[in-house]
């Protein structure tokens, strides 16, 4: 076997045991950054709903509220791994609404300065809850657990 071959298929190996501790990585770090923010929201939601009144966010208050929910108790369900997918989509939904309304600036010159949107507060927050949407919360998982459970 020609030594390249070798060192490609050893790579190979390796690596695929990597998915499963990235995304538990991904999930009890961004699960962990979701709760503490939403936490901070409903401690004093007086300071989101003003924020959301200054941006023009209808029902400012009742969108304070939803989006420190869905950010608290949706941390602590990634964390866990718990319905991971489902909650995966409020979560996007609200970096989505993130950037529409409070970096709408760094949406408009995306192109032209992709730097502003990958710096922008919400990027890794909507990147982290893509990609567990995407593939799922791996094996180290209450969902994963219920699955096998499932299977038995």
């Amino acid at each position: 076997m020609k030594p390249w071959t070798l060192a490609n298929t050893l790579l190979d190996r390796i690596a695929s045991y990597l998915p499963d501790p990235f995304l538990l990585g991904i999930r009890l770090y961004w699960g962990w950054q979701f709760f503490q923010t939403g936490k901070g929201k409903l401690s004093d939601i007086s300071a989101p709903t003003a924020f959301f009144t200054e941006l023009g966010i209808p029902f400012p208050q009742l969108n304070a509220w939803l989006a420190g929910c869905t950010e608290c108790f949706g941390g602590l369900l990634l964390l866990s791994g718990l319905f991971s997918r489902s909650i995966c989509v409020p979560l996007i939904f609200t970096m989505l609404v993130a950037y529409g309304t409070a970096h709408l600036d760094v949406i408009k010159t995306i192109w032209s300065d992709a730097d502003s949107f990958v710096t922008a507060p919400p990027f890794l927050f909507l990147l982290a809850s893509v990609i567990v949407f995407i593939f799922g919360p791996g094996k180290f998982s209450v969902d994963e657990l219920l699955r096998r459970r499932k299977k038995a």
